[in-house]
């Protein structure tokens, strides 16, 4: 499903927390994975900044350690996410917002792209996103949203 603005239909815009990501890279089995495997579905959009690309790669790559993947695929993911991703940059801060100050960048990333959604496992370190519009969502949640049901 996508957003109707008159007569232009948009995908819905979101920001995918790390914590997804990190998800979709120990499991093949949940909704994590099925979602970061969707990205570049034209139903819906992500949106990165420099520092979330940042942090996806260090977090990922303390992953290696634990042997689920390789450096190598968190190249090539990271690369393709870049690709198909709406690329931010935030010029204006919100900080601090949230209670979690770690999680500020994400909340501004989503402020700057005018984002439907925060997709993330943390649910309640985003308390007060929706004073921006903005709804927070588990992988599952959001997967719904879009009719996907596999």
């Amino acid at each position: 499903m996508t957003i109707i603005w008159g007569d232009a239909v948009r995908p819905w815009q979101l920001v995918i927390d790390t914590n997804v990501v990190v998800a979709a890279s120990r499991s093949r089995l949940g909704r994590s994975f099925r979602l970061v495997s969707l990205i570049g579905d034209p139903r819906f959009q992500i949106n990165l900044s420099v520092p979330l690309v940042l942090e996806y790669e260090e977090v990922l790559n303390r992953d290696v350690v634990i042997g689920a993947i390789t450096p190598d695929d968190i190249r090539g993911f990271l690369d393709y996410v870049c690709s198909v991703a709406n690329q931010r940059t935030v010029f204006f801060r919100w900080r601090p917002f949230l209670a979690d100050p770690k999680d500020d960048f994400i909340l501004e990333l989503a402020i700057e792209a005018g984002c439907d959604f925060i997709v993330t496992y943390n649910r309640r370190d985003f308390a007060g996103a929706e004073s921006f519009g903005i709804r927070v969502v588990t992988p599952g949640e959001f997967l719904r949203i879009i009719g996907d049901t596999v």
